[in-house]
């Protein structure tokens, strides 16, 4: 029924536009009552977007599934859910497209549903990096970076009219922002020099070595909450020591 309405729908919005179709107009093109029409979509504005609950939930469902070793990657693997659902149907992506850049309603909704799409990201970033000191920060702009770089190959396809193969672009603009933001996270010097201004005493850690030459091993021992940037260090002084 959710098809049938937004099919309805859209032929509707190329016949008339969309200002001058109502709701009334889409249920009798449908054949079903006004109640059915709201069962499914609270709005006329929903209509246009009638996938996007769905690839909003199958993207939520994925990031709880993957592990910890990779989040940057993994919420580039989320943004190519969206993409996945556009290249599904892409006379329909491209109409929608269109449409949305003629009404303006339609292009302040669509930016309410992107921006869900990253506060999606940039909470499975919070629970990897923390709240703590930039992983808030963090967080949030990979995912602004994320859904910014998704949203520049998508967009190229669709003014393209849906030619070609939607993935390149995208898998592009993504590897562009694993590029950067995959570096292991530090501060910046002006945040060091901060951060050690704040340490009312310093941080306990030492080394201990066993062994000689190439068989040497080294083991650092630090405080519990010792920030990583930190460990490692000490763990190249302990090296550069040695």
């Amino acid at each position: 029924m959710r098809e049938v309405l937004a099919q309805a729908a859209f032929q509707l919005f190329l016949e008339r536009g969309f200002e001058r179709t109502t709701v009334d107009d889409i249920v009798a093109r449908a054949g079903v009552g006004r109640r059915s029409f709201f069962r499914y979509f609270p709005s006329k504005e929903d209509v246009v977007f009638p996938d996007h609950e769905r690839c909003l939930a199958e993207m939520t469902e994925f990031l709880a599934a993957v592990d910890e070793g990779d989040p940057v990657g993994a919420v580039c693997d989320a943004a190519r859910i969206v993409l996945r659902m556009y290249a599904a149907d892409p006379e329909f992506s491209v109409q929608r497209y269109r449409l949305t850049r003629e009404v303006p309603g339609l292009r302040t909704y669509e930016l309410s549903v992107v921006r869900r799409y990253e506060q999606t990201l940039a909470g499975h970033l919070r629970g990897r990096f923390g709240a703590d000191g930039d992983g808030e920060l963090r967080a949030e702009v990979i995912a602004a970076s994320v859904v910014a770089a998704h949203n520049n190959g998508l967009r190229l396809w669709l003014r393209s009219g849906g030619a070609g193969d939607p993935e390149a672009a995208v898998d592009h603009a993504l590897d562009l922002v694993r590029d950067v933001w995959e570096r292991p996270a530090g501060p910046s010097p002006a945040l060091e020099k901060q951060l050690e201004g704040q340490l009312e005493k310093p941080v306990p850690a030492g080394g201990i070595t066993a062994g000689s030459g190439d068989n040497e091993v080294i083991v650092m021992v630090a405080a519990k909450g010792t920030p990583m940037w930190r460990v490692v260090q000490q763990i190249e002084a302990a090296v550069g020591e040695s």
